[in-house]
C-alpha cells in the first residue's frame, strides 16, 4: 500500500512525545486515542507542519520534511481541522466562507460556487448556504469548516476531536460524513465509542509512546 504519511521517531520537547513510529497508507482511515493532555493535538500538528518535532522527522508521499518550509509545497494536499473551529471562519455566510480559499488563489467565482455548491449538496447542509456562520450550531459549524477543506480536494485530512462538544445528532452526522469521505485520514479523539465507528485501526497515545490496539 502506497503511503501517505510516515513518522519516523518522532519525539516532542519535555518527554511529550518520544519515539514516534505511524504510517498512513493512501486513502486509508487510522484513529489516535488517548486522554487529555497525552500530546494528541501535539502529534497532530506535527503530521501537518505546524510545530516541530525536536527527534525524528515526517515524510510527506516518501517526501522527507526536514524544515517547516519544506511541507510548504503540499499544503494544498492536506486539510487540517482544528478542535475549535471558532476561528476558523473568514467570512460571514457559509457560501462565502466555503469559497473563500478557492478565490484566494484565483479561481472564477462562478467556478467556486459551483463547486461549493455541490460540496455542499454532498454534506447535506445546502439549506445552511445563506446563514450566518456564527447563527449555527457547533455541530453545523463543524461540517461548514469541513467543507472549506474539502472543496480543495485534499489527499489528507486531519482532524482533531471533530466530535469534541458535540450533540448525539451532530456527531452522528460527522460520522456518517466521514464513513463517505475516500481519503486518507487521522482522526484524533478521545472518545473511542466515535472512533470505533469509523475504523478499525486505532492507536492509543500514552507514556509518551504510541500503541496500536
Amino acid at each position: 500500500m502506497s503511503c501517505s504519511i510516515n513518522l519516523r521517531a518522532v519525539s516532542y520537547k519535555d518527554k511529550l512525545l518520544k519515539d514516534i513510529n505511524l504510517n498512513l497508507g493512501h486513502e486509508e482511515k487510522i484513529a489516535i486515542i488517548g486522554s487529555n493532555g497525552s500530546g494528541k493535538s501535539t502529534l497532530l500538528k506535527i503530521i501537518a507542519g505546524f510545530i516541530k518535532p525536536c527527534e525524528g522527522y515526517v515524510e510527506i508521499f516518501h517526501n522527507k520534511m526536514e524544515k517547516l518550509k519544506d511541507f510548504k509545497r503540499f499544503r494544498n494536499d492536506i486539510a487540517y481541522l482544528p478542535q475549535d473551529v471558532t476561528n476558523h471562519f473568514l467570512c460571514p455566510t457559509v457560501i462565502e466562507d466555503v469559497i473563500f480559499s478557492l478565490r484566494a488563489r484565483g479561481e472564477d467565482k462562478f467556478e467556486a460556487l459551483k463547486k461549493a455548491e455541490k460540496i455542499l449538496e454532498e454534506l447535506h447542509i445546502s439549506h445552511l448556504k445563506d446563514r450566518v456562520i456564527f447563527d449555527l450550531s457547533g455541530g453545523e459549524q463543524k461540517i461548514v469548516a469541513l467543507a472549506g477543506l474539502l472543496i480543495l480536494e485534499p489527499k489528507i485530512l486531519l482532524l482533531d476531536e471533530p466530535t469534541n462538544a458535540l450533540d448525539e445528532d451532530s456527531e452522528k452526522k460527522i460520522v456518517n460524513i466521514l464513513k463517505t469521505i475516500k481519503k486518507s485520514m487521522i482522526i484524533v479523539s478521545h472518545h473511542k465509542s466515535f472512533i470505533d465507528s469509523l475504523t478499525p485501526t486505532i492507536y492509543k497515545l500514552h507514556n509518551n509512546s504510541l500503541e496500536k490496539l
